[in-house]
């Protein structure tokens, strides 16, 4: 069975708006602040049809923390997965960063390799999206390219992105642009 190429998704500021104070983005506390961006269900379509699988790859440390409860995130999952059913897994790392380090809190890759393995993922042709140095970090670790949305956060990064954009929409043309694409397959 040959292996298929996936997209890797950051959740927060790359599917869903984020809430920024002091210039570091936040995730939504709520089911009732989670909103896509515009275009996000379409541009899903577009790579979903193209060949890939599409991962969604999400830190919710709030939940570790105990600031957040669980079933909010699942709640905002449940609503994600109804807005882009062309999802094919979600993977979510609770883990809120403190003392010993997990091997799927991005920038660790382990929700990308625990992903790869289970659903049959060629890593060498897929990609990592994302708004925040820990995407870019999780995806080199991983071995996939990288797109970056700059939304010109304050934070210093450790990896240089394969690519910067500036929206969900050019991130995906970035994509279905690139050599073999959008026929991954090949």
């Amino acid at each position: 069975m040959a292996l298929r190429p996936a997209v890797f998704l950051d959740r927060d500021g790359t599917l869903n708006m984020q809430v920024v104070r002091e210039g570091k983005p936040y995730a939504p506390e709520k089911p009732a602040d989670f909103h896509l961006y515009k275009g996000v269900p379409e541009a899903c379509r577009s790579l979903k049809a193209a060949g890939f699988a599409l991962v969604v790859a999400t830190n919710q440390p709030d939940v570790g923390r105990g600031l957040v409860p669980q079933a909010a995130i699942e709640a905002m999952h449940v609503r994600l997965l109804e807005l882009v059913p062309e999802i094919d897994r979600i993977e979510v790392c609770y883990d809120p960063g403190r003392g010993e380090k997990s091997t799927r809190r991005k920038p660790e890759p382990g929700m990308v390799l625990d992903s790869a393995r289970e659903l049959g993922l060629d890593l060498g042709r897929s990609w990592m999206v994302g708004d925040r140095w820990r995407d870019v970090d999780c995806g080199k670790r991983a071995g996939v390219r990288t797109v970056f949305i700059d939304f010109g956060y304050s934070e210093t990064f450790n990896s240089t992105p394969d690519f910067t954009v500036k929206s969900f929409d050019q991130a995906v043309a970035v994509i279905l642009g690139a050599p073999g694409y959008p026929n991954p397959a090949a």
